[in-house]
């Protein structure tokens, strides 16, 4: 009985292999506010949807390192959902404190900015799938606040 439902999972796994399903990618990151405290980002996340209904998005959760140390992360809840056949843009807020971009002075240098990996995951519930997780990983640069941004 156990080989069977084995070979029924396997069946099924192979099945589902070759369904689409919704992919993401990140396409900006710009300086979005900067106070007392801190600067905050914001990034673009573009999500396709291949089904024609619409995909509820559960939470987002996101988190950004640089020279190799985390600084910043968060989570949204219910981001709203996925359009039905078309593309959703996807606004993800990123705080980053002073202290810690202070502590990578090193990797400024002259041109002002610092290079940063940006880690996202959509998690979504797929009718007969179940829970699904879209990993969407982008690396760049990012501006570091002007005395002009202040005024």
């Amino acid at each position: 009985m156990a080989s069977l439902l084995d070979k029924a999972k396997d069946f099924v796994a192979d099945k589902l292999a070759g369904v689409p399903k919704p992919e993401g990618s990140v396409t900006d990151v710009d300086l979005k506010d900067v106070n007392r405290d801190s600067v905050e980002y914001l990034a673009k996340v573009s999500v396709t949807n291949p089904y024609g209904h619409a995909i509820p998005i559960c939470e987002l959760n996101f988190t950004i390192h640089s020279a190799g140390r985390e600084i910043g992360k968060g989570k949204i809840p219910d981001p709203g959902s996925l359009k039905a056949k078309d593309m959703t843009v996807l606004d993800v807020p990123i705080v980053v404190s002073y202290s810690i971009l202070f502590n990578l002075a090193r990797d400024v240098g002259a041109d002002w900015d610092i290079d940063y990996l940006l880690e996202i995951g959509l998690s979504i519930d797929l009718p007969v799938l179940g829970d699904f997780t879209i990993p969407v990983t982008s690396k760049g640069e990012i501006k570091l606040p002007t005395f002009k941004d202040y005024f």
